[in-house]
């Protein structure tokens, strides 16, 4: 694809505090044009809309509906990991046969996510979050209480739904510890560095997992995957970890094993809904750790985000591969 000026429509807005990474964008996209919008107006209609419909090039997350109908565009680079609303076969079929390019953000999200993950893999093992709970509660002594339920990581399994690049990250920060480690995906694609089955066969599985850790995406096949007979078929004990989406988890079910103590703990960092009221029964429910969606972010962030959309823009100049390509 020959270099020339490009019209970019962006939805990835900046607060006051974030000047210094709205000025590497506009610096680092040279003389190509650049239509700036707030997130908030996501392109189903009004101004952002019509701009997108003269629009190159896409960066942040337009609305799917609107790029459909935007036969202009080029290429598509979404500045987050999920993609959910252009996961279905009409987007897909669409932008695939006018040939518009989709692009995520996954690479700015493994690393922090991958963190995010271990330290709460660590976290539960060694009674961390536990003993927070004593120091806030009855401060007592509980060295005689927790001691025997701590855990050591080594060989134990950990069975990880969905194999991106999220998961890749937290293979290789797991690996050392010398666990078991298995990932579940749609596809088995040869190039995976741990032992890899298909989604079909993960009902064998789950039965001899003592971590399962969630990353799957939302969409029709995902939708409520861990259902309350497969938390049923957990062994006793075993911990699941959600970073995916909470759509993809039958959170009832889940406080009814919590509950009944047959699941060990669950950490959730993505729920469904989004925030999670107050008086929902996962803030109450025995060792549920919950953090609020926070598994992707850092100080960083935005930075990342640009340099990543920036680096692919390069690579669109000179009619190289995109990074992260969906379609």
């Amino acid at each position: 694809m020959s270099k020339r000026g490009y019209t970019i429509w962006c939805n990835n807005d900046f607060t006051p505090e974030q000047e210094s990474e709205r000025e590497l964008l506009v610096k680092g996209i040279g003389s190509h044009r650049l239509l700036l919008f707030e997130r908030s107006n996501d392109g189903k209609k009004g101004e952002s809309r019509e701009a997108l419909q003269i629009a190159d090039i896409a960066f942040g997350y337009p609305d799917s509906q609107s790029v459909k109908e935007s036969e202009q565009l080029l290429w598509v680079h979404l500045h987050t990991a999920g993609y959910t609303s252009f996961d279905r076969t009409d987007i897909r079929q669409a932008l695939t046969e006018r040939g518009t390019m989709l692009t995520n953000s996954s690479a700015v999200y493994d690393e922090p996510c991958a963190q995010h993950l271990l330290a709460m893999i660590l976290g539960l093992a060694r009674g961390l979050l536990l003993a927070l709970d004593v120091q806030r509660g009855d401060k007592s002594w509980q060295m005689h209480a927790l001691r025997p339920r701590l855990r050591l990581l080594n060989e134990q399994t950990v069975l990880i739904l969905g194999f991106g690049a999220i998961a890749r990250r937290l293979v290789s920060l797991l690996q050392p510890l010398e666990m078991n480690l298995i990932a579940v995906r749609r596809e088995i694609k040869g190039d995976e560095s741990v032992r890899a089955v298909k989604a079909s066969d993960v009902d064998k599985l789950l039965p001899f997992a003592d971590h399962i850790v969630n990353i799957l995406p939302h969409n029709a096949q995902t939708n409520n995957f861990l259902n309350a007979e497969r938390l049923a078929s957990l062994k006793r004990g075993a911990i699941l970890y959600n970073i995916g989406r909470g759509t993809t988890l039958d959170q009832n079910a889940l406080v009814e094993e919590l509950r009944a103590g047959r699941i060990g703990a669950a950490y959730l960092d993505v729920v469904e809904p989004e925030p999670l009221p107050p008086n929902h029964l996962l803030w109450e429910a025995p060792n549920c750790f919950i953090t609020p969606h926070i598994g992707g972010g850092h100080d960083r962030e935005k930075e990342h985000q640009i340099k990543h959309f920036l680096d692919n823009l390069r690579r669109f100049e000179q009619g190289e591969v995109l990074a992260n390509r969906i379609l």
